[in-house]
């Protein structure tokens, strides 16, 4: 099957030699060995006339399928302990294959989470020194006295505890509202009219869509939309206004 190769610029030769196998839509546990090498070769001979730098590790990986590709000619006495049949010279470049997906992934996923974090804004811890005191002298009040502060204490520390997590949940929601604005202003950049249910299409929780809706209603109160709906239940038809803006 023939592929042309648009000339991009990945981070190593994995990178390009997982981009091949997915747009060639292979199985990583099947790789057509023979037809990759090619693409493969010839990304790098693009990469060569473009006088970009080629890395020694695309080099590498190149040889080496070149190797495997020598291999899976020849008829070969080694037989995989697990299956009893001839062992497979692309079994060790699948493990590695999916070893640096793996890896991929778990990057992916951190560099996201400290995106996240990123926006997500605590209270500072409060100044509770003017309510501690002297050890010594807690104790020398009685056991009563002993149970009332200590309870006193407990329901201050939840009334903190929960102004802490209104909090974080207020924060976390603001944020997302001024988000959610941002893309419905962009939706309006292209389009005069859009359907309620078309801007909350991609929103998968209930939350989500809650935000959405906060979002249209803050929208509306700024000017420049209007909103209507026929019936009850029915969809909202959002629509610019003649001379609206978007911001």
């Amino acid at each position: 099957m023939a592929y042309k190769v648009r000339l991009n610029i990945f981070e190593g030769p994995f990178e390009l030699l997982i981009y091949l196998i997915e747009h060639a839509r292979m199985s990583v546990y099947d790789i057509q060995i023979s037809e990759i090498t090619a693409q493969y070769l010839d990304y790098v001979r693009q990469m060569e006339e473009a006088d970009i730098e080629v890395a020694q590790e695309f080099m590498v990986l190149a040889a080496e399928l070149i190797d495997i590709k020598s291999r899976m000619l020849l008829p070969t006495a080694n037989l995989d302990p697990q299956t009893g049949a001839p062992e497979d010279p692309r079994k060790a470049l699948v493990a590695r294959i999916l070893e640096y997906k793996q890896y991929k992934d778990i990057a992916g996923f951190l560099s996201e989470q400290q995106e996240v974090t990123e926006h997500i804004h605590t209270k500072p811890q409060e100044d509770l020194s003017q309510w501690t005191g002297e050890t010594d002298e807690l104790l020398k009040g009685s056991l009563d006295q002993f149970a009332r502060a200590f309870e006193a204490f407990l329901l201050r520390k939840q009334r903190i505890d929960a102004m802490r997590r209104t909090y974080e949940r207020i924060e976390r929601e603001r944020i997302s509202i001024e988000k959610k604005m941002d893309e419905i202003r962009d939706i309006f950049r292209t389009r005069k009219t859009v359907l309620f249910s078309e801007m909350i299409a991609q929103d998968k929780s209930i939350f989500n869509r809650v935000v959405s809706f906060m979002s249209l209603l803050e929208l509306l109160k700024l000017g420049g939309m209007t909103a209507t709906q026929k019936k009850r239940y029915g969809d909202i038809r959002v629509s610019l206004k003649e001379g609206g803006e978007t911001e």
